[in-house]
C-alpha cells in the first residue's frame, strides 16, 4: 500500500464567514473538474469548522482545526478540545505548529497531550516540527528535529500512528517567501523516517506520511513533491488563494 497523499491548507487567522465559504466553494468546484490524486485537507479558523463540514462535508474535501486543548472538557476559557471537534465530525487537528510554540510557548510535553487528546478522540493529529534559522546555521536541525519527534511522539504505541502526519516546517521559510530546498527539504524528511523507522520499524515508517510546509507555492510545488520521502504539503498563504491552492494540488 503507498503512502497517503495530502494537500493540507493552514487558513491561521485569515477570512470573515462569507469569504471562507466563498474560498471553499472555489476548491470544491476547482477538484470537482479535475479530481486530485491526493487528499485535500483544510483547517479554517475555529469559527468556520461547523460551517464549512455542514455545507461542503461531501465535497471530497476534509476539514479539520488548527489546534486543540490537551483537556477534553474543564473550566478553561477560550480552549477547544479535541472532543468537540469530535462531534463536528473534524477529520484532523493540527498540533505544534511554529506560530504555537513561539506565540504561545508550547513545549514538546504539551504538545504531546495535545496528541494524545486527538488520538483518544479518533482525530488525526498533523504533528509540527522545524527548526529556526539559528538552529539550522549553526548546525543543530537534525538535533532539534530529533529532540522535537522523539519527545512528542515516541510514547505512543505503534498502532496510534494510523492517525499521525507529520509535517516538517523549517521554521525560517514560514511565511517568508524562502522556500527550504528540494534538497534541503528532502533530507530532513528521510531523517525524519530515519527516526521512526529505528523507534518502530521499517513498515511503520514506510507507511508514513509526512508533508513539507514552508513557502510553498505552485511554481515550487511540483519539485519538492517529486522528491521520494514528500508525500505532501501543510500550505499557509498560497491556500487562502483558490487559483494558487488549486495549482498546488494539480501538482500533488
Amino acid at each position: 500500500m503507498s503512502r497517503k497523499k495530502i494537500i493540507a491548507g493552514n487558513w491561521k487567522m485569515y477570512k470573515s464567514q462569507s469569504e471562507a465559504i466563498a474560498l471553499t466553494a472555489a476548491i470544491a468546484e476547482g477538484i470537482s473538474h479535475q479530481p486530485p490524486t491526493a487528499e485535500v485537507w483544510i483547517a479554517p479558523p475555529f469559527l468556520y469548522v461547523a460551517k464549512l463540514i455542514s455545507q461542503f462535508g461531501n465535497s471530497g474535501l476534509a476539514f479539520g482545526a488548527q489546534d486543540c486543548s490537551a483537556h477534553d472538557e474543564g473550566a478553561y476559557t477560550g480552549e477547544i478540545s479535541a472532543s468537540m471537534l469530535h462531534s463536528l465530525h473534524a477529520r484532523f487537528v493540527l498540533v505544534g505548529h511554529s506560530e504555537r510554540r513561539a506565540y504561545h510557548q508550547e513545549t514538546d510535553i504539551q504538545i504531546a497531550l495535545k496528541i494524545d487528546a486527538a488520538l483518544r478522540n479518533g482525530i488525526t493529529a498533523v504533528y509540527c516540527c522545524g527548526e529556526t534559522l539559528d538552529e539550522r546555521n549553526t548546525g543543530r536541525h537534525f538535533d532539534i528535529v530529533r529532540a522535537q519527534v522523539s519527545e512528542a511522539l515516541f510514547h505512543l504505541p505503534a498502532l496510534a500512528f494510523e492517525k499521525i502526519v507529520i509535517a516538517y516546517e523549517p521554521v525560517w521559510a514560514i511565511g517568508t517567501g524562502v522556500t527550504a530546498s528540494p534538497e534541503q527539504a528532502q533530507e530532513m524528511h528521510a531523517f525524519i523516517r530515519s527516526l521512526i523507522e529505528q523507534q518502530f520499524d521499517t513498515a511503520l515508517a514506510a507507511q508514513l506520511s509526512i508533508l513539507y510546509g514552508g513557502s510553498v507555492k505552485p511554481n515550487n510545488a511540483a519539485t519538492l513533491f517529486a522528491q521520494p520521502d514528500i508525500d505532501g504539503a501543510l500550505v499557509g498563504g498560497a491556500s487562502l488563494v483558490a487559483s494558487d491552492f488549486l495549482s498546488i494540488i494539480a501538482a500533488g
